[in-house]
């Protein structure tokens, strides 16, 4: 009896502390929830306001409501005849580069993450902190260096047409610089760190005991890698495909430097449109619109992904 009476005391003690408690919770996420609310989502509600704006006449905007900036995201209007509507074939074209680019420099730095990932958890415990260490060491160095380095890789008297030249594979430069390529082979060596780190954390947790299961029952190494370590690494590819397609479709600094003007991704037409061409409304427009293609592609992942979940769990 004494110990019923006293777990029904205890219980009524942790129901009286239960709101103090979500209270004290409140009150240690305050700074981190004000920070959210006044730096992100401050901003994000300046370029809604001024997407709907006018263009000012020497840039910044007019404060009257206008739909010109989202109209112009997708259409043009002829110079000489402003009731001559047509589709903005130079935005769309930029629209498809940056979604094409981003999904290839996603597909390669998954193929090329996977092997390097498994290479690094498949290595004795004491030497898995030097590769990792290894991997992560481009994170030292700033970002437009690093792009200047593959410039120098690529360009018409870089490495590779040096060498190439050196050996008699060609008599002329190939041109890479300021090319979708050179885009390209920029984000993915920039960006393959970000795929190659949550693999290896899904990878170092597999169970090896069924890889041993799998050949037991008489698999081959395809059906192996296909049916056991391919789902069970899958987070791993989920987390590593938005940590890199995400920056890679708003990535300003490897395009610009990489791809010069011929090759412009939406970072690139953003800052434009902020800078020389001094047109707020529409550079705001055209960042939503990239806020919505990001949403929507994971919205869309995340829906794939449960939705093959589901047979499984049911």
């Amino acid at each position: 009896m004494d110990d019923m009476a006293g777990n029904k005391t205890e219980q009524a003690t942790e129901i009286k502390e239960t709101p103090k408690r979500h209270l004290w919770n409140w009150i240690l996420c305050a700074p981190a929830l004000t920070v959210l609310v006044f730096a992100a989502s401050g901003p994000l509600l300046i370029v809604l306001v001024y997407s709907f704006l006018a263009p000012g006449s020497f840039g910044g905007i007019t404060w009257s409501f206008s739909l010109e900036g989202w109209f112009r995201v997708f259409f043009s209007r002829d110079i000489f005849d402003p009731e001559i509507v047509s589709l903005n074939t130079a935005h769309l074209t930029i629209f498809w580069r940056s979604i094409s680019l981003s999904l290839q420099t996603t597909i390669i730095c998954a193929i090329l993450g996977f092997p390097t990932a498994w290479f690094i958890a498949t290595r004795p415990q004491h030497t898995r902190n030097i590769w990792l260490f290894l991997i992560t060491i481009p994170f030292w160095t700033n970002l437009l260096i690093r792009t200047f380095a593959i410039q120098e890789v690529i360009r018409n008297q870089g490495l590779i047409n040096t060498t190439l030249i050196r050996f008699g594979f060609i008599d002329t430069p190939i041109q890479m610089m300021y090319t979708d390529f050179a885009i390209f082979l920029g984000m993915a060596y920039v960006f393959l760190p970000l795929m190659v780190l949550p693999l290896y954390a899904a990878m170092d947790k597999l169970d090896i005991r069924y890889l041993e299961a799998g050949y037991d029952l008489y698999a081959s190494r395809w059906q192996v890698l296909r049916h056991i370590i391919l789902p069970l690494v899958k987070p791993g590819f989920i987390a590593g495909s938005i940590l890199v397609f995400i920056p890679s479709i708003g990535a300003y600094v490897t395009p610009r430097l990489l791809g010069g003007g011929r090759s412009m991704m939406l970072g690139n037409l953003i800052e434009l449109q902020f800078g020389q061409g001094r047109n707020w409304p529409l550079g705001s427009a055209l960042a939503l619109t990239m806020l919505v293609l990001v949403v929507g592609a994971l919205v869309l992942y995340i829906r794939t992904v449960n939705r093959e979940e589901e047979p499984r769990h049911g």
